[in-house]
């Protein structure tokens, strides 16, 4: 089995406790979004997974692999892109994908047709043979996810793979990584913007001061109330709607938005029916936030930042 198996896994530097215990499982085929707030445990869990440090206490498997007794074979399974990747500066964008290849076992000429297909894929192409010096932090990135796939991994973890990207790279990305999870790969991403994860994972790993929320949690979470946001044409004729539906004290202005706590989509469908049947010409209505930030944030509510 390809997928990421992680038990009561746990990692500590002296006092410092990075992770305390994680469990959980990924599918191949499936996108998981590995979230937390800064000092959760993320990256030191991920330099697990990629087999550059080892547990202290419980099991990893990774393609039905142990990454501590089996580390080589557990390298050619995975790829791996960490937040910051170094580019060896006076190689080309070409001789550094080469040079990748080469490390994982591939021929020179596998290597050099892998690189031209990796240089396509990321949208490279322009840059292929200048010094990877002059790329742009996220051109870098683009780089470093090529590199990552060089050897055609079946496991990928990515640490904040849209981190410099502009606008259309991301959108890229995302389609990327969807398309990757579609041959069947096993995917598992850490990023800050839980918006871009929201359109990009089919599930999601909750860290929080190096523990991974259960899944009775994450349930609870995902059934909290949580706020929408409604626009307008008439927003005076939305105004008068809400309070006659009896939300008039907890309806709060958003700059051209009204936003009001729901508890359930179907509270949300039954107050949506009840403002179009009152003839308010409604533009705009869905939740402030992504289903996985509303979950995120009522975990972590009144934990800070780690």
């Amino acid at each position: 089995m390809d997928g990421i198996t992680v038990e009561a896994v746990g990692r500590s530097f002296g006092d410092v406790h990075a992770v305390r215990n994680a469990s959980f499982t990924v599918e191949p085929g499936q996108v998981a979004g590995l979230i937390g707030p800064n000092g959760s445990g993320k990256t030191t869990l991920l330099l697990m997974l990629a087999t550059l440090l080892a547990p202290d206490t419980g099991s990893i498997r990774v393609g039905g692999l142990d990454p501590v007794a089996e580390p080589r074979a557990a390298r050619a399974l995975i790829g791996w892109m960490p937040d910051v990747l170094g580019s060896w500066p006076t190689l080309t964008v070409r001789a550094a994908l080469v040079t990748s290849g080469r490390m994982y076992g591939l021929s020179s000429a596998e290597a050099s047709a892998r690189a031209t297909e990796l240089i396509d894929l990321v949208d490279l192409a322009p840059l292929a043979d200048r010094p990877t010096r002059v790329l742009s932090r996220g051109q870098k990135q683009r780089l470093s996810l090529a590199r990552a796939l060089v050897h055609d991994p079946r496991v990928l973890l990515l640490d904040e793979p849209a981190s410099g990207l502009d606008p259309a790279a991301r959108v890229a990305l995302r389609d990327l990584v969807r398309r990757l999870a579609a041959e069947g790969r096993t995917i598992l991403v850490s990023s800050h913007v839980l918006a871009e994860l929201d359109e990009m994972a089919d599930t999601a790993v909750y860290l929080s001061a190096g523990v991974t929320a259960g899944a009775d949690a994450v349930a609870r979470a995902g059934r909290s109330v949580r706020t929408w946001r409604i626009r307008s044409l008439d927003p005076a004729a939305l105004h008068a709607a809400l309070e006659a539906a009896g939300f008039g004290s907890l309806v709060r202005a958003d700059r051209d938005d009204l936003v009001v706590p729901l508890s359930s989509e179907r509270d949300a469908a039954q107050l949506l029916a009840h403002l179009t049947g009152r003839g308010v010409p409604i533009t705009a209505y869905a939740p402030a936030v992504g289903d996985l930030e509303h979950v995120f944030l009522d975990l972590n509510r009144g934990e800070g930042d780690r």
